[in-house]
């Protein structure tokens, strides 16, 4: 039907159009580890043996076993203790003989990460995170290292205190640190991979009258496969026989089960009810709605935001403001020896470690990622989430978004003597079973349910924003709007079309050679929620514009009962686009659609939000997809990037903020009142803040609208 710019092109089917795009569920599953990996270097710049899980774990626990003895050998910050009674550190010929190897194998093993990070930052001529934790270890382990050989072969009557405690300690914190890290980051990886996991082994596959069991590998497009009462849905396909109740659950995260009858949908994962059913496969477990699903979540662990970037020109600074001031230092102490200069650098630069800098946004944005995705808001630009702290408007499509995309055909009127009522519906709905568009099902259902016979209707094809065209019975029809009539001076009863519009209703016209020869009118149900999600985004500080193909007293009608000041009617795809120009130029926005004809408007937004997964504009346009069709959805999605970014600011402050103090302490500025940052209180604090960062971001929630 023609009463809106939704008509113009036809709607792509909700799972099969997006195969053309992805990649397979076991080429996807196979490279989850190094897309996670690979994240995990591009945000810190680490070497390649951080960049699986199972080294980094292996790493931690040889090194942590090591440090255990260096610990008990040699003294902290210089001191004996005594714990438990038990003096530390514990002596016997050769014990420092013993902490130096441990030391040194420590320093090339565990690591061995951030050297060859540093080397990686270094070559690229952009020092930052790495590099600085090379720096302190480096100059640690050296300055131990000189140590050593100094009270052994230099100046045996003379003890040089050694850091190979605090190095142990640096090390294993900092392996620690990245282990939390690849924690929280395979975290938004494992939720897909649970979806992924909901597929079945094998699928009843259906050869004529008989049923064979297949690997789920084996289906192919096309093939139709029995489910059986209680079996989950091995693929994404139609009802081809059969009734049941679908719980969906698992997979959209709605709670109802969903009726399905032939001709309906099912998404492979979800679970059958008491019936049943045949299902005509459209994608299989390697084409599927959940390998889209982990494509996209794995596309946004990989995208680098902005804030990331900022994180890392911090770090840079960060690594330069080090070297300055911990040469600085060093210079300055100079006369009172190598030794207490060297301690002082070495301070400085175990201070000015960023891990937690490394950590502050990557963390978040995971642990952020990974809410959406279990929550069914399918974040696949990152920087998304950071756009919406700045947005002002919040523009949204009228069809399918705010109302529930369900027609009902509310009036039909003849203008002819020839056609009655029922004949013009006949002649409408013959036309709109081309078209998939719920304005056309409820014309289509109208007529099915007057069990109306529908003439053949041939060569129809879609009119760009006006409707559709066909042939029957070697005549020319055509479905139209009022404007299309405007435009070319086409008369109509216009107080009839103020009359349907004014009561909220789309209307169309049916014309033949040019005379409107009947007219339909449909009324759109709004949403359950919509207006109480109008109401709370107004109460958030955003401004909701309603932008519509519809004609304007119809959008006019619908924006006033769902609380809306601010809408646009009438509009083609390329008028939604000047309109979101208009509103860009006074604040960012975010742009809501449905449809394929919302995809400029979607790419172009800051934040492109698409309802319901499935479509081409879903994968290559939108930023963000929600998976059910509930606008409250859209309000969650804030929320969660505002929560968001509230921690990535708390996260910047923890992470490099203490540096501001901590730094100029290191080196000494407050020497000449007696006070001096040892390098192991530096170590403990740089690792607070890392924890701090750590457990701020695990903290993040969405508290759902």
């Amino acid at each position: 039907m023609a009463t809106n710019n939704d008509d113009q092109m036809k709607p792509m089917d909700n799972h099969q159009q997006m195969n053309h795009s992805m990649a397979n569920m076991d080429h996807a599953m196979a490279g989850m580890d190094h897309d996670m990996s690979q994240m995990d270097h591009d945000m810190s710049g680490m070497g390649h043996d951080m960049m699986h899980m199972g080294n980094l774990k292996q790493l931690f626990w040889v090194s942590f076993i090591a440090m255990i003895p260096v610990l008990l050998l040699s003294p902290f910050m210089g001191m004996d203790l005594s714990i438990a009674g038990v003096a530390l550190p514990l002596t016997f010929p050769g014990s420092d003989w013993v902490v130096m190897v441990l030391a040194t194998f420590l320093y090339f093993y565990g690591g061995r990460p951030f050297l060859t990070g540093a080397v990686s930052e270094l070559k690229s001529r952009k020092p930052a995170m790495m590099t600085l934790i090379a720096m302190g270890i480096t100059v640690a382990y050296g300055y131990s290292l000189y140590a050593f050989i100094a009270n052994h072969f230099i100046n045996p009557n003379r003890h040089v205190m050694d850091f190979f405690w605090e190095l142990a300690t640096l090390i294993v914190i900092m392996l620690l640190g990245h282990w939390i890290e690849m924690n929280s980051v395979m975290a938004a990886g494992s939720a897909v991979e649970k979806m992924a996991a909901l597929l079945p082994g094998q699928a009843h596959v259906v050869h004529g009258d008989h049923v064979m069991d297949m690997p789920l590998a084996q289906v192919e497009v096309g093939q139709v496969v029995r489910v059986l009462a209680g079996e989950q849905v091995p693929v994404d396909g139609e009802i081809s026989s059969g009734q049941s109740a679908i719980n969906e659950s698992l997979v959209t995260g709605e709670a109802k089960a969903v009726a399905k009858a032939p001709g309906d949908k099912v998404i492979g994962g979800s679970v059958n009810g008491d019936g049943v059913i045949e299902v005509k496969v459209t994608g299989t477990g390697e084409s599927g709605y959940l390998a889209q699903v982990m494509k996209m979540v794995s596309d946004a662990q990989q995208a680098k935001s902005h804030a990331e970037g900022l994180a890392d020109r911090v770090a840079g600074w960060l690594f330069y403001a080090a070297l300055i001031i911990g040469l600085i230092a060093f210079i300055a102490w100079l006369p009172e020896g190598l030794s207490v200069a060297f301690e002082r650098m070495v301070t400085v630069f175990i201070i000015a470690c960023p891990h937690a800098l490394g950590l502050a946004i990557p963390l978040v944005i995971a642990r952020s990622t990974s809410i959406a995705a279990q929550n069914g808001l399918l974040v696949r630009n990152r920087q998304a989430i950071e756009e919406v702290k700045q947005v002002k408007y919040v523009l949204m499509d009228k069809t399918g978004t705010l109302t529930q995309g369900n027609f009902d055909v509310n009036a039909v009127q003849s203008y002819t003597n020839d056609q009655s009522q029922d004949q013009i519906l006949a002649l409408f709905a013959a036309l709109e079973t081309h078209s998939d568009h719920p304005l056309a099902k409820g014309i289509v259902s109208a007529a099915v349910a007057k069990q109306l016979t529908l003439p053949a209707a041939t060569d129809v094809s879609v009119q760009k924003g006006v409707g559709l065209t066909g042939t029957i019975a070697q005549q020319s029809y055509q479905i139209v709007n009022a404007r299309y009539l405007d435009n070319n001076q086409v008369a109509y009863a216009a107080q009839d079309n103020q009359a349907w519009s004014a009561a909220g209703n789309s209307v169309a016209y049916l014309l033949l050679n040019q005379q409107v020869i009947g007219a339909i009118a449909e009324g759109d149900q709004l949403k359950p929620n919509s207006v109480a999600f109008i109401q709370e985004l107004k109460q958030l500080g955003y401004i909701p514009v309603m932008l519509t193909g519809d004609n304007q007293a119809s959008a006019a009608q619908a924006a006033k009962n769902l609380g809306i000041d601010e809408f646009q009617a009438e509009l083609l795809p390329e008028d939604k686009v000047k309109w979101l120009d208009h509103y860009q130029a006074q604040g960012k926005a975010i742009m809501v659609g449905d449809g394929v004809n919302d995809a400029p408007s979607l790419a172009k937004a800051d934040v492109g939000i698409a309802i319901g997964a499935g479509t081409d504009v879903a994968i290559d346009s939108a930023d963000v997809v929600l998976v059910h069709s509930d606008p409250y959805d859209i309000l969650n999605f804030i929320k969660l990037a505002l929560a968001t970014n509230r921690k990535m600011v708390q996260n910047l402050w923890w992470g490099a903020g203490y540096n501001i103090v901590a730094i100029p302490l290191a080196a000494g500025i407050l020497a000449p009142i007696g006070f001096v940052l040892s390098p192991a209180v530096g170590a403990v604090l740089m690792s607070m803040s890392t924890v701090v960062v750590a457990f701020n971001a695990l903290a993040l929630r969405l508290k759902r609208a």
